[in-house]
């Protein structure tokens, strides 16, 4: 049996760096929270679905097999964390003249396309809210019947007073909360308390919405969670991975609810959560509007994978600061890492040393900018061996392809302005020479002089 790596988290249950101890070697068990499909996944967005990627890779490297679910939330998921507002995807049926099923189809294609381009790895099970409405009202119905529960004029509600650990995972003050402050109160007996089962409005057209032992409607938010991730995971698992918008709300409230349920210790042993992209000290958000997506960032001529690169270049717990500018020059650190490790010859060997320094960067609470910085160290120490082993070895991890040879499209006004420059060399023009290497690198190109002729590089 392979000897496991010991890997370091910080777990936001405790606050602290721990050793990961697994339920059950054979298998780890870990739930990503997926996106809310009502609009195209922003860049911040996608920094949380590379996080998880990368703690799979380090578990997988590690030599631990990982089984990892993701949601999709495709109904219950108001425009207010306090139970209020409009569900986003029937706000953007409505918006879009069309239906939430077609919102639904149509953002999921290109979330898992947008996941594809930036090398994460596809999830073991991808599991849609609207396709588990049983198994959401069947925890209900056990929350219930152990107490947990109380009806409103609008829905079904959980009674955070009755569940003593509520705020534990946030370090909430409960008592100190103040009325309106979290949420606003009407008929909920706490401040904290949230909805299991939203009814269905007199009068509204909703396309999304279901028969329940309470009444029409559809299922809160925090609920769906649950009952996908112990369904697919079991009772108690081992990770839960989030942005650390989620901690005070959305995971405490899973927690209280699948604990409630189970009444068997722990919903889950280590809570991951990422920081936030930021930009100008703000937190990039889709309320914030101004958005940029990957496509938009394809169409200003940026690789998606360049931004993969730019997210491992932070820590996962800081913010993340974002520009034009800085993503520009990851892409060009980017290349310049690509460029000059397709130059390296394969001794067949492999690197022990910088593979060491590698593998503690990466197992230490994953430290990917560290991580980085050992690719760069081995690239620049001119007597070590083993460089292209090593890299192809670390790139497992980190998933950004630095070894693989692309075929490179050449415009046609690019291939003539090659031929053009050529011509000019042989004629010894060279002030015409420069003059349209200076228009190839405009138009996104490298030129170099060789022995031979030209060589061409993407820039």
């Amino acid at each position: 049996m392979e000897e496991k790596a010991k890997i370091k988290f910080m777990n936001t249950l405790g606050r602290k760096i721990e050793i990961f101890v697994p339920i059950d070697e054979s298998k780890i068990k870990m739930y990503t929270c997926g996106p809310t499909v009502y609009s195209e996944a922003h860049i911040g967005n996608m920094r949380a679905y590379i996080f998880s990627d990368i703690v799979r890779r380090v578990l997988e490297y590690g030599k631990y097999k990982v089984k990892q679910v993701m949601n999709i939330t495709d109904v219950g998921h108001l425009t207010s964390d306090a139970d209020e507002g409009e569900d986003k995807l029937q706000k953007a049926a409505i918006e879009q003249k069309t239906t939430a099923w077609d919102i639904s189809k149509r953002y999921t294609a290109q979330f898992l396309d947008d996941t594809s381009k930036l090398n994460i790895q596809p999830v073991h099970v991808l599991c849609k809210a609207t396709d588990h409405i049983p198994e959401q009202i069947s925890l209900i119905k056990k929350l219930e019947q152990k107490g947990f529960t109380y009806l409103t004029s609008d829905g079904v509600y959980y009674d955070t007073s009755k569940f003593p650990r509520y705020g534990d995972l946030a370090k909430l003050d409960v008592e100190g909360l103040q009325a309106g402050k979290r949420i606003k109160i009407r008929e909920k007996r706490n401040k904290t308390d949230f909805a299991l089962w939203k009814f269905s409005k007199p009068g509204e057209k909703r396309d999304m919405e279901w028969i329940s032992p309470w009444g029409k409607g559809f299922p809160g938010w925090h609920i769906e969670c649950s009952a996908m991730s112990m369904k697919y995971l079991g009772k108690t698992f081992d990770i839960h991975t989030g942005g650390i918008d989620h901690i005070p709300i959305h995971h405490t409230n899973e927690i209280a609810q699948s604990e409630g349920a189970t009444g068997s210790g722990k919903f889950v042993n280590y809570w991951l959560h990422h920081d936030f992209l930021i930009s100008k000290k703000e937190k990039i958000s889709k309320s914030t509007g101004g958005l940029l997506t990957l496509t938009e960032l394809e169409q200003k001529g940026f690789m998606p994978i360049a931004y993969r690169y730019f997210v491992l270049t932070a820590h996962y717990r800081k913010p993340l600061d974002f520009s034009l500018e800085n993503l520009e020059n990851a892409q060009n650190s980017y290349d310049r890492l690509k460029n000059i490790s397709n130059e390296i010859r394969d001794d067949g060997k492999t690197n022990i040393s910088y593979l060491k320094k590698f593998k503690r960067a990466i197992n230490n609470d994953l430290n990917t900018p560290k991580a980085l910085a050992v690719i760069w160290g081995l690239l620049r120490d001119e007597k070590a061996k083993g460089k292209y082993q090593t890299i192809k070895e670390m790139d497992r991890v980190l998933g950004l392809d630095i070894l693989k040879k692309e075929e490179m499209k050449i415009p046609k006004k690019v291939q003539r302005m090659v031929e053009e420059r050529e011509k000019a060399r042989k004629n010894k023009d060279w002030k015409k020479a420069d003059n349209v290497r200076d228009q190839i690198l405009d138009s996104g190109f490298i030129i170099e002089d060789i022995l031979d002729g030209q060589r061409l590089k993407k820039r």
